[in-house]
């Protein structure tokens, strides 16, 4: 028996090979996240100690969090005015795009991976405070 290769039987494998990565890759983690706070360079602004803010607000316990009120720190007017707590969404929302979701705010480093702000927010959900 002699099998050819054609085009649609690779296209087929190739499908088959992308489905099976993407499944194992699941869901975000918080140890991904960890890291890519490291690589991305996040803790030259921000501590993951509670209280220790540096350019950027101290990261600990940010999850859960009334937006714009980490102690010590002087957030930006339009900051310190918003409104809600850093949850999944708005917290995607701000890794996003920082100065689309509250303009005149200091941050301006954007995560336009939806990936790397998955596994950031992993991370920040389970990091407790130091």
């Amino acid at each position: 028996m002699r099998f050819t290769f054609n085009t649609a039987r690779i296209a087929a494998a190739a499908a088959c090979l992308v489905g099976l990565g993407t499944a194992a890759i699941g869901a975000p983690d918080a140890p991904s996240g960890e890291a890519l706070l490291k690589q991305r360079g996040c803790t030259v602004c921000h501590s993951l100690t509670m209280g220790r803010n540096l350019n950027g607000p101290s990261l600990a316990g940010v999850y859960g969090r009334p937006m714009g009120k980490a102690a010590g720190y002087k957030y930006s007017a339009s900051l310190s005015a918003a409104k809600g707590k850093w949850d999944a969404a708005t917290l995607d929302r701000w890794l996003a795009d920082p100065r689309a979701m509250v303009p005149g705010t200091k941050m301006a480093v954007k995560v336009a991976s939806a990936a790397d702000r998955a596994a950031l927010i992993a991370y920040l959900k389970n990091a407790q405070a130091k």
